[in-house]
């Protein structure tokens, strides 16, 4: 697929996908991108009675612990790849291809303590509850769209994340924004994927990306992905000097696979 009045600005540092929402992610060498998001993204969520109903997830907002679990997908290949994918892009202009079974996208969630649970075994409930105010009942969700919180891709690149670490004056790790996609845009500055928004980018052969707006950040980012341990201080940064805003959502309009080294393009 050819691009017309493009220009390279950067590779795919690499593609996360988050397969139960607040939990760690995984890093995929490619992964596929349909219209709702990132194949195997947040496609299992912890329902929480206490939530309010526009957004009823648990997540590390009330139980920092989560981001310290482990989804494994039990088939890997799968979780990665639409099984019928290459038959479908075979076909032009390239069809919507048919997602995995919902056993195929089962997993096994690895606690803090080093043990194993299945997603929906009712004993990973109970640990999640722990420290919740009581009455807070837990459900699991599973999805083949993504639950993700608003657009169905995020991104953001290296160089805002170091500028980040630079003004705030202490370190920040990039997983703590949770992107699908971490762009190097080379020697640009950070903050320059905020030109982006209302363009289309172009990621490997086939993806193309509308890019809608920037991502407004909350206190997930305060998160040591490692701790779990808060530290305001980039929210606080983010916040006061960018809006609150740091790093961009997109739209999905050409379905494909993304792979890490992948060239971005700027279409238009």
């Amino acid at each position: 697929m050819g691009f017309i009045g493009m220009s390279v600005v950067g590779t795919v540092e690499s593609v996360w996908r988050y397969p139960v929402k607040s939990m760690r992610g995984d890093m995929p060498d490619a992964a596929f991108v349909g219209f709702s998001g990132v194949y195997g993204d947040r496609i299992f969520a912890f329902k929480s009675s206490a939530g309010v109903p526009g957004f009823p997830y648990l997540t590390g907002r009330e139980q920092r612990e989560m981001l310290l679990y482990q989804p494994k997908f039990r088939d890997p290949l799968n979780a990665s790849l639409p099984p019928n994918l290459t038959a479908a892009e075979d076909l032009s202009p390239g069809l919507t291809c048919v997602y995995a079974r919902h056993d195929d996208l089962m997993l096994d969630v690895v606690t803090p303590a080093g043990d194993a649970l299945a997603v929906d075994d009712p004993a990973l409930i109970d640990r999640l509850s722990s420290g919740l105010d009581e009455g807070d009942a837990l459900t699991l969700l599973q999805s083949h769209r993504s639950m993700t919180d608003c657009r169905p891709v995020s991104l953001i690149s290296l160089q805002t994340v170091d500028r980040l670490s630079r003004e705030c004056g202490v370190p920040v790790d990039k997983r703590q924004f949770r992107a699908n996609v971490y762009l190097d845009l080379a020697d640009a500055e950070g903050f320059t994927e905020d030109k982006f928004v209302g363009r289309t980018l172009g990621i490997g052969p086939r993806v193309r990306l509308s890019i809608l707006e920037r991502d407004p950040r909350c206190a997930m980012i305060t998160l040591d992905p490692d701790t779990a341990k808060s530290n305001p201080t980039a929210l606080r940064y983010v916040t006061r000097s960018r809006d609150g805003m740091a790093g961009i959502y997109a739209a999905v309009l050409v379905e494909g696979v993304i792979r890490t080294g992948d060239e971005v393009k700027l279409i238009g």
